[in-house]
């Protein structure tokens, strides 16, 4: 299995929205947006609270891909891997199940949880980082992304 980096993490934590892609029955994509990954023990899950199309398709093939990118840094990853869906009741599941509970309220229902184990990571960059000459740093590229949208910084 592949080591999830803390860099990885920090932009998983940071972009609180995930794309998960799988596979439909006749062969097109699903792709179904999620603000439930996490990372923990170096392992990446998601809550199944209202997915059935990404459920149904991973009990057909457990492929996955998973991309998460932080707006304002303009940089994320992309997660490759299999799927395995834990049902209610299993350790693992009650670990992400209580946290989700937590942070949204007791009212979220929690299906199941889906942990992925990574086979392969990538970076990926916006043509900020490819493109600029002379390149910008990591701070001007977010500078920059949140004055275009209008978003300062928590306790600026």
């Amino acid at each position: 299995m592949i080591e999830i980096t803390a860099d990885a993490e920090a932009i998983i934590k940071g972009a609180i929205l995930s794309f998960v892609a799988t596979v439909n029955k006749d062969g097109t994509p699903n792709l179904s947006p999620k603000a439930s990954l996490t990372v923990r023990n170096g392992k990446l899950y998601f809550a199944d609270i209202a997915s059935p199309g990404t459920l149904r398709n991973l009990n057909l093939n457990p492929a996955v891909e998973i991309n998460v990118v932080d707006i304002f840094q303009r940089r994320g990853y992309r997660f490759n891997g299999q799927a395995f869906i834990l049902p209610p009741g299993e350790i693992e599941y009650l670990m992400i199940a209580d946290w989700i509970r937590l942070i949204n309220g007791p009212e979220y229902p929690v299906e199941h949880v889906v942990r992925v184990d990574v086979s392969s990571i990538s970076p990926l960059l916006s043509p900020a980082h490819i493109f600029a000459d002379p390149p910008r740093s990591q701070d001007e590229i977010e500078k920059t992304y949140r004055q275009k949208y209008g978003v300062r910084p928590i306790g600026e």
